[in-house]
C-alpha cells in the first residue's frame, strides 16, 4: 500500500490539518483503519490524531482517494469530531472528562 499526499490545508482554528491523499494498493480496498495506521506512519503522527473521514474506489480500480483530518493532539480530535467518526476511526471517546462535566452539572 502506497500513499501520495496530494493536498494539505491547515486549519488553525479546529487545531488540524485536512489532507487529501491517493492510495495506491494491490488486493481489496484496504481497511479504514489500515489506512488511517498507514497515513499516520507517513504523516509521523499517531493513530488517535488521525481521523479518515472518506475513502472512495472506483470499481475495479487500484486506486483510492480519500480525505483525512490529521490533529495536533488526540485530544484535539475527540473535542471536534463527531461521536460516530470517531467511532469509525476506533478513538476512545474522553469518558473521564464527560463523566467530571456529568458530575459538575450536577451539583
Amino acid at each position: 500500500m502506497e500513499i501520495e499526499i496530494v493536498d494539505e490545508t491547515e486549519n488553525p482554528m479546529l487545531h488540524r490539518t485536512d489532507v487529501r491523499f491517493e492510495l495506491t494498493h494491490e488486493e481489496a480496498t484496504p481497511s479504514r483503519l489500515q489506512v488511517r495506521d498507514s497515513l499516520a506512519a507517513t504523516l509521523d503522527k499517531g493513530s488517535d490524531e488521525v481521523v479518515i473521514r472518506k475513502l472512495d474506489t472506483k470499481f475495479g480500480m487500484r486506486k483510492t482517494i480519500g480525505d483525512a483530518k490529521v490533529y495536533e493532539s488526540a485530544d484535539d480530535a475527540r473535542d471536534v469530531e463527531q461521536d460516530h467518526m470517531l467511532e469509525r476511526n476506533k478513538i476512545e471517546a474522553d469518558t473521564e472528562g464527560d463523566a467530571e462535566e456529568a458530575a459538575a452539572d450536577a451539583e
